[in-house]
């Protein structure tokens, strides 16, 4: 899709002004249609609300993040299809599911196999029609018997399990590098870093695995899938960041967070500097891995080498 930035007018613009009205996000002070300051004001609030690059730009993430945001739980039958029905209100069910000690997988808002699953035993353990539908009966019983506060859901368990069995070495691990590449600046300077830091752990025994070649520039889902596919131990990548200061994100929404890739993020801000702070775009939340997203001012040789000592240390103990 196009992006969508002040200046621009139009059904679209209009279309973005009421989706961020209906969640909360005001942009009245632009006439409709019109993407002034004010709605450009609501993009980034919103942006901020869910994770994602403040920059005001409605791109391809942002647009989705709009959509899928418009959904709560009940509003619509959710089942397995394809392609697969993605929503908060997904998110949502993970997380309720979770609590409850069924496993649906990573809380990514994405209904998948796994939450499929999840769902068949919810099911079964409360005598309902095992269908896979999240209908009407399926939510009022989630609501029921997820009254009250939240438990801690499988997913932190299962990350607390992976930090207390990792090795003591990067040696051995497959660490996958992800370059960013939104333009041809960090196209260069990601590489730059990624390349160092591959060599790096390369030596120390590792295994890297790079997300893309040197003159190639695929989207963070789709690098994101291929992180999935390699069977990434970690996740690592690279990105320039626009918000003029230096940040290390690890995966949080409003319904989960990686306990294993906060502990990732600061161990790897620990050498290269840097808050470190939640956020989810499809590198952190449509991973299977721990991942953690080195966001700098400036990439270069000298920032991978420091990642890559970050990582050492983060297997070392010292998270």
């Amino acid at each position: 899709m196009r992006l969508y930035r002040v200046g621009d007018h139009g059904p679209a613009v209009r279309d973005i002004q009421d989706r961020l009205a209906a969640l909360g996000f005001d942009s009245a002070g632009d006439d409709r249609g019109a993407f002034g300051d004010a709605t450009r004001l609501a993009v980034i609030e919103f942006q901020r609300a869910k994770g994602l690059d403040s920059d005001g730009v409605v791109g391809p993430d942002t647009w989705r993040s709009l959509y899928e945001a418009g959904y709560r739980l009940g509003d619509r039958i959710i089942f397995m299809r394809r392609p697969m029905i993605r929503g908060e209100d997904v998110a949502e069910l993970q997380s309720r599911l979770n609590s409850l000690g069924f496993d649906p997988g990573k809380v990514d808002g994405v209904y998948g196999p796994k939450t499929e699953t999840a769902i068949f035993d919810f099911q079964r353990n409360r005598n309902l029609a095992e269908d896979g539908k999240v209908g009407p009966e399926v939510v009022t019983e989630i609501h029921l018997v997820t009254r009250g506060e939240m438990k801690e859901g499988r997913q932190a368990i299962r990350e607390r399990e992976w930090l207390r069995r990792l090795p003591n070495t990067v040696a051995g691990a497959r660490v996958f590098l992800d370059a960013g590449c939104r333009d041809h600046e960090e196209a260069r300077e990601a590489w730059e870093a990624a390349s160092a830091a591959a060599l790096a752990i390369q030596e120390a025994g590792g295994l890297p695995m790079m997300s893309r070649s040197n003159d190639s520039q695929l989207p963070e889902r789709v690098r994101a899938r291929r992180a999935n596919r390699m069977g990434s131990d970690v996740i690592v990548a690279f990105q320039l960041n626009r918000d003029d200061q230096d940040s290390v994100f690890y995966f949080a929404s409003e319904h989960s967070s990686s306990h294993a890739g906060e502990a990732l993020a600061r161990a790897i801000a620990h050498t290269v500097g840097g808050r470190v702070e939640g956020r989810a775009n499809a590198m952190l939340k449509e991973t299977r891995a721990p991942a953690a997203v080195v966001a700098l001012r400036r990439l270069d040789e000298k920032s991978g080498q420091a990642v890559a000592e970050g990582l050492s240390q983060f297997f070392a103990g010292e998270r």
